[in-house]
């Protein structure tokens, strides 16, 4: 009988799934459970981290990390939304709530009269930065330190190609 530490057969065995057991204790399915389950509890932990230590969540976190690597003259709403996988109308909201708290500012665009673009602000830039030094601590702490020191780099750039992978594969926003 297999079981949820051992698998339930190779790598690309799902074709052989003929029942709920066999199913459950798929060794894809069990690891990309293991993967979901990880990445929700470390969502938790670390989102929960930068609310209590710097007062913001960890969407604004993100928000203010994409505007950040944008740089001026900032970015418009809609490839905000791209990069976050928001509603327009979503981002919009988060990004209301973002300037009401001085942390972005939205700002003419000078490549389309008619546009606007968000960037950060100065208090915005000192936000992200601090709260960037606290998630990197406990990133080293919850997300690095338990696992085996030799397969942390290639741990994170097996992440990076998978994101990309999969960032790839979603549709553009009209």
């Amino acid at each position: 009988m297999a079981t949820e530490e051992s698998g339930g057969g190779s790598v690309g065995a799902g074709t052989g799934i003929s029942t709920a057991r066999e199913a459950a204790n798929d060794e894809l399915v069990l690891a990309f459970g293991r993967l979901q389950g990880a990445a929700n509890r470390l969502e938790y932990i670390l989102g929960r981290a930068l609310e209590v230590e710097c007062g913001i969540t960890h969407l604004t976190f993100e928000v203010l990390l994409i505007l950040g690597r944008a740089g001026e003259p900032g970015l418009s709403m809609r490839a905000v939304a791209q990069e976050q996988v928001l509603t327009t109308g979503g981002a919009t909201r988060l990004v209301d709530r973002m300037e009401a708290a001085g942390l972005v500012e939205r700002v003419e665009d000078p490549g389309d009269r008619r546009g606007r673009l968000v960037r950060l602000t100065a208090l915005g830039e000192e936000t992200v930065v601090a709260a960037a030094r606290v998630h990197v601590a406990n990133i080293e702490r919850y997300f690095l330190a338990p696992l085996p020191e030799e397969d942390r780099q290639r741990f994170t750039e097996d992440l990076r190609v998978l994101s990309h992978a999969t960032r790839d594969m979603l549709p553009r926003l009209p």
